[in-house]
């Protein structure tokens, strides 16, 4: 029904680059880099626009909604404590045109979920992360 929340996450290694996407939940903020001369956004963090090359970026706070591009239903419990099923999504954010996150969708029953969705971010913590997932808004 819902995310893996009984597992352990896989902890990604915390740089200052990506800093901000990975703690910004304890602020409710989903931080993604922007591109101060260009206007472009980039996902995942990087030091530099994949766009126009400059090393003017920025973590820039997005709303933090979209909609479910594509999805799949896991049913492997591929670590200790996960719940399964759950789905995972990638979503594609109404305000930070060409990124799209892949997260899982919390909140609904498995079969409830499906392309197209309008969905908005969550935050799970655990140890410092705050791992952005999403649900469907209603």
């Amino acid at each position: 029904m819902n995310a893996p929340s009984q597992a352990k996450r896989p902890r990604p290694r915390l740089d200052a680059t990506n800093r901000p996407f990975w703690t910004g939940g304890a602020e409710g903020k989903l931080n993604i880099t922007k591109c101060n001369d260009c206007g472009q956004f980039t996902h995942p963090p990087r030091e530099f626009c994949r766009h126009c090359q400059s090393e003017n970026v920025v973590a820039h706070a997005v709303a933090g909604t979209g909609v479910i591009d594509t999805m799949t239903v896991n049913h492997q419990p591929w670590l200790p404590g996960l719940e399964v099923p759950f789905v995972i999504a990638r979503v594609k954010l109404d305000d930070a045109p060409g990124v799209y996150l892949t997260t899982n969708i919390t909140g609904s029953p498995v079969d409830a979920v499906d392309i197209d969705d309008k969905v908005r971010v969550t935050f799970e913590e655990q140890d410092g992360i705050w791992f952005p997932l999403f649900e469907k808004v209603a």
